[in-house]
């Protein structure tokens, strides 16, 4: 029989015992949560309707969030980094050198497969809307844009339509139609800027997610808002969520849960009728 050297024996039965005395759970993220008494959110800066100094709806499901978890929401707005990967190293599972620890759960992540598996480090889960490309347009000089892109988009070989830089409806119309409607594309710096080139009549419509579209132009009634529905045009929509450190796996089974409590009262409907955007919750 293979004997062990006294030296590790002693080693191994001191380590046996010191764990035996440490109290259950006492590194899991929740019980030190819970000692804090305030669950720290992460929403982007200048985001709205999703969360915008200090306001949003990112703002008020945290808020709710924390409060089902008898917590305090501490909300902590950050810009965002070259890519969605920057932030959720330094918001989610590394920290920042200048800003410190990370948050607890960051709001406003894609919930897709592909994504979560590039990103190990981090726990994404609990999808609270359903995105989708919409269009704000002048309904009197724009048909709604559904069918084929070829027919729906003709029309911006005329008339100008407004999009953010380096977004997903610029890169489209920058290459549907074999380019043709690239000479009619205004850029701008953020939707909100070109919401208000379309109300200025300096463009015709305005081509950006449905939810963003509709937050800017909520109480408004000069233009059509929908969702595009054009043939050619992918993803169709798309999840966000939320997310934690990879190793967290008590919270996000107690957000899941309080997420899916929120959902069932009606108090994440609410939260987004307030906003004016319409909830798509599959």
């Amino acid at each position: 029989m293979k004997r062990f050297p006294r030296r590790q024996l002693l080693l191994g039965l001191a380590a046996l015992l010191l764990t035996s005395h440490l109290p259950a759970h006492a590194d899991e993220p929740m019980d030190a949560i819970h000692k804090r008494g305030r669950l720290r959110v992460a929403v982007y800066n200048d985001f709205p309707p999703y969360s915008d100094a200090g306001k949003g709806i990112d703002v008020e499901l945290g808020r709710a969030l924390a409060a089902r978890l008898g917590l305090q929401a501490e909300i902590i707005g950050f810009m965002a980094g070259e890519d969605m990967g920057d932030d959720l190293r330094n918001m989610v599972w590394k920290g920042h050198y200048l800003r410190g620890d990370p948050a607890d759960v960051m709001l406003r992540v894609p919930v897709d497969p592909l994504f979560a598996k590039e990103h190990a480090q981090a726990r994404i889960f609990g999808a609270y809307q359903q995105e989708v490309m919409g269009m704000a347009r002048v309904a009197s000089r724009i048909p709604a844009p559904n069918g084929s892109a070829a027919v729906a988009l003709e029309v911006f070989t005329r008339e100008k339509i407004g999009v953010e830089g380096d977004t997903l409806a610029d890169a489209f119309l920058g290459s549907v139609l074999q380019g043709r409607l690239r000479s009619n594309v205004s850029h701008f710096r953020s939707i909100g800027e070109a919401v208000t080139a379309l109300k200025d009549e300096r463009v015709a419509a305005v081509m950006a997610p449905l939810a963003e579209l509709e937050g800017a132009l909520a109480g408004e009634t000069r233009f059509a808002v929908e969702e595009a529905r054009l043939g050619e045009l992918s993803p169709k929509r798309w999840a966000i969520g939320m997310t934690v450190k990879a190793d967290s796996g008590d919270l996000a089974t107690a957000l899941a849960d309080a997420l899916a409590a929120l959902q069932q009262d009606g108090t994440v409907a609410a939260i987004f009728k307030r906003h004016g955007v319409t909830l798509r919750s599959n």
